[in-house]
């Protein structure tokens, strides 16, 4: 297995945050994705990561559809891919109706088909040739103008590949059937083979592809403590942060974190954790989540607990880890980084 880490420009101090990286890289990290919420974008941190490393590999993760025109995205990837030499990877997602249309302005209708095409188009600039495409949400060049169909001055000198961010069955279809890599989260290995394998299945044979062409990159917080006394005052503590994922992260009527638990046997409990987080009862909300939903998409515990708990994601079918180290200070994170990269590497070889 490999091992990544996800970083926000806006986490924190940005010096913080680039002696992260770049020591992240000494520990032997294989991938740093950048992620682009409602704070910092991810190309401009991604291209600065890109001057001050060597090694790792760099990815958008992710970008967001709705806030770039295919095109612009195929423009931005060629050019981090340049800065990079070749380290660079395209991670794409949906978003949700909240960012948006509420940030930005844009219709989130048909998240489907806006991905579909753009993985499209963008593999269409990739190729140098003229960039001419008839779909449901794109149309180039425009019609009804005197545009003709263009091509990029740039092409990629290095293979540049597409990851999706998906949760919902039928965005886990699309990704099994037109990406590199999928980008997941709120992952239960003990119930991924229904709530996502299945669907990421069905994609890749509607492409005629298998597992084998496809990188799953599932990411937890990781932190090790010493005794099960001190994991249930941790997991108490992580409680609130869960009921914000469930309730919090989304709209009124559309929530991916809470349909992915829901999936896989937390459909009440997490229906009823975003009723009350919407209705202003963040303590109620928090109360309603059980340390068994904290442990179970997470990497927390004694070493050995962790360790056991890797052998369990390899076995399900991760291929790249996407650890959050915990800790209070930079070298409290470095620390157990370090830890969990030991880890993979004794368990996934």
């Amino acid at each position: 297995m490999r091992t990544a880490t996800t970083i926000e420009a806006s986490g924190g101090p940005w010096r913080e945050t680039v002696e992260f990286v770049t020591e992240a890289e000494k520990l032997g990290l294989d991938v740093c994705w950048v992620a682009e919420a409602w704070g910092s974008d991810a190309p401009s941190p991604l291209g600065f990561l890109a001057a001050r490393t060597e090694r790792i590999l760099l990815g958008s993760g992710v970008i967001q559809l709705g806030t770039r025109s295919p095109v612009a995205i195929a423009q931005t990837a060629i050019t981090l891919s340049q800065l990079s030499e070749g380290r660079f990877l395209l991670g794409l997602g949906a978003s949700g109706p909240q960012v948006i249309e509420g940030l930005h302005g844009v219709p989130f209708a048909r998240p489907l088909a806006r991905m579909r095409e753009t993985v499209e188009i963008v593999r269409q600039a990739f190729g140098g040739g003229k960039i001419s495409f008839e779909g449901k949400e794109f149309r180039l060049p425009l019609p009804g103008g005197d545009a003709v169909p263009m091509r990029l001055s740039a092409r990629p000198e290095h293979e540049i590949p597409i990851y999706v961010a998906a949760l919902s069955p039928a965005m886990l279809r699309l990704t099994g059937e037109v990406a590199d890599g999928w980008l997941g989260t709120s992952f239960v290995p003990e119930g991924a083979g229904q709530a996502y394998f299945s669907h990421l299945d069905e994609g890749l044979a509607r492409a005629g592809r298998s597992r084998a062409s496809l990188d799953v990159c599932q990411g937890a917080e990781v932190a090790f403590v010493e005794d099960e006394d001190a994991l249930r005052v941790y997991v108490a503590g992580r409680k609130k942060e869960l009921a914000f994922s469930l309730g919090g992260m989304g709209s009124a009527g559309t929530n991916f974190y809470s349909d992915a638990y829901g999936r896989q046997g937390w459909a009440e409990v997490a229906a009823e954790v975003r009723r009350r987080w919407q209705a202003g009862d963040r303590e109620g909300a928090a109360e309603l989540v059980t340390e068994e939903m904290v442990l179970a998409t997470t990497l927390i515990g004694t070493e050995e607990m962790v360790r056991r708990r890797l052998a369990v994601w390899r076995d399900a079918g991760v291929n790249t880890v996407r650890l959050y180290p915990a800790g209070e200070t930079l070298g409290e994170k470095l620390e157990t980084l370090g830890r969990a990269v030991e880890l993979v590497r004794e368990v996934g070889g």
